[in-house]
């Protein structure tokens, strides 16, 4: 369920030309009422996968803080529809069971047409969401694109189950993997970490390497995994960014990358290709954050793809 009076903001007028996204929200339970390019919205309100990862709580509670922040955004595409089917949560720590529940309500909105849009949650969120994709188009070339600091690559621990750092390894384990991994820290990966990345063929770019002059590069290496997929998947992972413009995540970074014009080049040609059929941010939590910064990012992060 939504808490009440989420989606709310400043009323303009009830033209189209005045429209902000609370106005072209629906509420929504039936699966059958989702049209082709609709965007379809799931909160994935569970940060079990963070607790077992030994990270920080609270960004179950994300979902409902990131809508608000989304509200008031106005609306640049006439055709614009957004569907929201409210959050899922996790019952008594069961994750496998939560992520499986996403995964199927991933799978009947993208058989639908529509584009999904899922709001963490911990960085768990990327397994089910991945799973999801998979169930809908079992026989097509699935492409990631990760921008965050981990590679999330770890294999699970014996009785811990799979966590918010295990989602890469988990995929990995259905087939080859097609990722790329922009942002990645080198004080944020062990060398275990690096090395199983080379093994599993996972592509990356450091968050050294993400300067201006570089843009020729980073594209082209963007245009490479898209070029060679047949849908596309990004995962925004909120603690890629430097803590000062992103302070409420698990892990904080002193020296994350910063939404300049340079990420968001690149960040915008990503959102443009037709192959992306889904998006997910994810580490928000909003007990840490400080007046709903990092909420109001992700916020961001996720209308830049309803502008394109």
């Amino acid at each position: 369920m939504i808490s009440q009076n989420i989606w709310q903001g400043r009323l303009d007028g009830e033209e189209l030309l005045f429209h902000r996204i609370f106005q072209r929200v629906k509420e929504e339970t039936h699966y059958d009422t989702i049209s082709t390019n609709d965007y379809v919205l799931h909160g994935f309100a569970v940060d079990e996968g963070v607790r077992r990862n030994k990270g920080r709580l609270g960004a179950k509670d994300a979902p409902d803080v990131i809508r608000k922040n989304m509200s008031n955004f106005p609306v640049i595409l006439p055709d614009f529809s957004l569907l929201d089917f409210g959050n899922l949560t996790c019952e008594d720590g069961d994750l496998e069971t939560a992520q499986n529940n996403l995964a199927k309500n991933v799978s009947k909105v993208l058989l639908k047409g529509g584009k999904s849009i899922v709001l963490g949650g911990g960085h768990e969120v990327t397994y089910a969401h991945y799973l999801g994709i998979r169930t809908a188009f079992p026989e097509q070339k699935i492409g990631i694109i990760n921008i965050d600091a981990h590679f999330d690559n770890r294999q699970p621990e014996s009785g811990v189950g799979a966590s918010s750092g295990t989602g890469f390894w988990q995929i990995a384990q259905e087939g080859e993997i097609n990722s790329l991994h922009i942002g990645i820290q080198r004080n944020s990966n062990t060398l275990k970490l690096f090395d199983t990345a080379h093994q599993l063929g996972m592509k990356y770019i450091l968050a050294d390497e993400l300067f201006f002059e570089n843009l020729p590069s980073i594209y082209q290496r963007i245009n490479d995994l898209l070029e060679t997929v047949d849908f596309a998947y990004v995962t925004v992972c909120m603690d890629v960014f430097n803590a000062s413009i992103a302070p409420g995540v698990s892990a904080s970074a002193y020296n994350g990358i910063f939404a300049d014009p340079t990420f968001m080049h690149f960040y915008r040609h990503i959102l443009k290709s037709e192959k992306i059929v889904a998006l997910d941010v994810a580490e928000v939590n909003p007990s840490l954050d400080i007046q709903e910064r990092t909420a109001r990012l992700a916020a961001c992060l996720v209308n830049e793809w309803f502008m394109v």
